[in-house]
């Protein structure tokens, strides 16, 4: 049997090797990221502030802005440094630390869009019992389940991680470390790695793709019975925000981790984790607030109340 030299130290391949076209991607993707702050931070902030946003709708809400700064965090950073400096080199400890924040958040962020669909569901199909049923005590305690699940499942992952060795190749063909492109080039057998993906896709991943559509059945016959045609826009608005922001992550998850890649594969693999990693954070933000009524108003009383101080001063 031959010899094998473990390595420490991986490379990330990138989205480009062309000087120029890395420029442009530094500028685009660092408006993108500083967007998606922004964006998200704002939400976040009119919630926490806003005594009009006080509601368990927006409290969720308020969860994903966060989330979505987090996940964006996770990726969006390392990639930046890496287009400005052209050294790509990841430790493999800093690696896997990049596979747990990114999973942990990821599936954090499942978790919470699940939960915001039950939270839609009573709303639209239970108004008269929605306060009692989403109270702020179930609300805190579905969000602290949805974190701690979060965590758990990226933990197993990572730790299920820990048992692969590398010993060349050592170049991983995204802008990110992910479990799909370590397991093709570590050196120990990932069968277990990949049977755990796949377990846990078939269990809590089902499990969450039924709790996240199979309440729109009832939600969209409810709709549907709604007199005013007021009524029935406002409804419909809300739901298809959700399921605009739900589609976009399964569908970029399910092809980045369930679609078979090959070589000839890893431009189309890139440009989903682009999608999934750092376009769907900075969506989030747009589609719900350009679409609401209540948190576009809550923006125009928080300029209202800036105007006024700076009035005064």
């Amino acid at each position: 049997m031959r010899n094998l030299t473990k390595v420490t130290v991986l490379t990330l391949v990138g989205l480009s090797d062309h000087p120029p076209t890395m420029n442009l991607l530094f500028v685009f993707f660092f408006l993108i990221y500083l967007m998606t702050l922004i964006t998200n931070l704002l939400i976040f902030f009119l919630v926490l502030t806003d005594y009009h946003l006080h509601n368990p709708m927006y409290f969720f809400l308020a969860n994903l802005a966060f989330l979505d700064m987090s996940y964006s965090t996770s990726t969006a950073p390392r990639m930046l440094f890496d287009l400005v400096t052209k050294k790509r080199s990841i430790s493999i400890p800093a690696c896997i630390a990049q596979v747990f924040f990114f999973l942990y958040f990821t599936s954090s962020e499942l978790f919470l869009l699940s939960t915001m669909s039950y939270d839609r569901y009573i709303a639209i199909c239970h108004p008269l019992h929605y306060q009692l049923i989403m109270s702020w005590k179930a609300c805190t305690r579905m969000a602290s389940l949805v974190w701690v699940a979060g965590c758990s499942l990226s933990l197993i992952h990572t730790l299920f991680l820990l048992r692969l060795s590398f010993c060349g190749p050592t170049s991983i063909h995204n802008f990110f470390c992910d479990l799909p492109h370590l397991f093709k080039i570590t050196c120990t057998d990932p069968f277990i790695n990949i049977m755990v993906i796949f377990v846990a896709g078939a269990s809590l991943g089902l499990g969450v793709i039924l709790l996240t559509f199979l309440p729109y059945f009832r939600i969209f016959s409810t709709i549907l019975r709604i007199r005013t045609k007021k009524g029935k826009m406002k409804a419909f608005s809300t739901c298809s925000s959700h399921l605009t922001v739900v589609s976009i992550l399964f569908g970029s998850l399910i092809f980045i981790y369930f679609v078979p890649s090959s070589s000839d594969m890893y431009n189309s693999n890139k440009l989903f984790s682009v999608i999934s990693a750092l376009i769907n954070p900075l969506l989030n933000p747009l589609i719900y607030s350009l679409r609401n009524k209540d948190l576009m108003e809550a923006l125009m009383r928080f300029l209202c109340h800036i105007k006024s101080i700076k009035g005064l001063s």
